[in-house]
């Protein structure tokens, strides 16, 4: 395992972070794994070296975090660095179980930690952009949560790059905590991060944790057998991204004539190029599977050269934006 400093906070993590959406309950998502499966996975990857854990609230309305919290119980947890999110609504009965308004960071942190079984958590990320809270209301929040010692430290997720730089500018007006990771989604097939966001997060030393970045399976084998797994037959909102949208089809097919080349898997090529950017800190690996955990870790042994990295980018073209709902 590699690790590294995830962006300015001085905290160590491993290259890969173990995402954790694929843990709870199956009458939540299809493809979800059930208790033990998701346990399996979290102890395989602590024994390849992987510290670094994300998870969020939603995820199986909450299984997500108590299975996580279960698996890495008895484990030292001051080597672990666990991450959870909040935003989207909890429970349909409760207007405040959603959003980023004081009272709902307050109560649903609280329960996150609860399912999780800890004090601290160590990055607190909010989910998506909230329209409905000033931004100063939710900094201030998330400051005192930090001083309450609940939260080390605060990360956001996708949204518009003039609303994060609006964010980090609010935090340093008012002496707040700020944003230290930003999870946003890119890939070989969207990259439309490259523009705005990722430069940004450069300049400011934000960590770069990106989200779905095999495109939700479309970088892990033929664009044809995309929908061949379980969760590709049922996962609408793979769907709904613009993968295989202009240049994505000889993108793809380009990914599969390099990892037939170099004697790899087409996810570990998708992983060596995320790998490649300096900018990219480390990408959340979601899997169902040990092996295909195990292969994430090897990814990590595959070597792009420059050449092999402007095949790969050749073909794309801009697609719509993606991901901030």
């Amino acid at each position: 395992m590699e690790y590294t400093t995830l962006g300015d906070t001085g905290m160590k993590v491993s290259r890969i972070c173990l995402g954790c959406m694929s843990f709870g309950d199956s009458n939540w998502r299809d493809w979800v794994l059930d208790e033990e499966e998701g346990i399996e996975l979290v102890e395989r990857a602590i024994d390849l070296g992987v510290n670094f854990f994300d998870t969020a609230n939603m995820y199986s309305a909450g299984e997500s975090e108590r299975v996580l919290g279960d698996a890495l119980d008895g484990y030292d947890r001051d080597w672990t660095v666990v991450a959870t999110k909040g935003y989207h609504p909890m429970r349909e009965d409760d207007p405040n179980s959603g959003g980023l308004s004081r009272k709902a960071i307050e109560q649903e942190l609280d329960n996150s930690l609860d399912r999780l079984g800890m004090e601290t958590v160590d990055l607190y990320q909010t989910h998506r952009w909230d329209d409905d809270t000033p931004i100063d209301v939710t900094l201030r929040a998330l400051d005192d949560a930090v001083r309450r010692n609940e939260v080390r430290y605060i990360g956001a997720s996708s949204m518009w790059a003039r609303q994060f730089a609006e964010a980090l500018h609010a935090s340093d007006r008012l002496g707040l905590d700020r944003f230290a990771t930003m999870q946003n989604h890119y890939n070989l097939l969207y990259r439309e991060e490259e523009r705005e966001m990722l430069p940004l997060c450069e300049t400011e030393n934000v960590g770069v944790v990106p989200w779905s970045p095999l495109a939700r399976g479309y970088l892990a084998r033929p664009h044809e057998e995309a929908e061949s797994t379980t969760r590709g037959e049922s996962d609408s909102h793979a769907r709904r991204h613009p993968y295989l949208e202009g240049g994505g089809r000889e993108v793809n097919e380009r990914v599969g004539e390099l990892a037939a080349e170099k004697g790899v898997k087409m996810a570990q090529i998708g992983l060596a190029w995320l790998f490649s950017k300096d900018v990219v800190d480390a990408p959340i690996v979601g899997t169902t599977s040990v092996e295909h955990l195990e292969d994430a870790v090897e990814a990590l042994d595959v070597k792009l050269s420059a050449s092999d990295v402007s095949y790969l980018e050749e073909p794309y073209e801009p697609v719509r934006v993606s991901g901030h709902e």
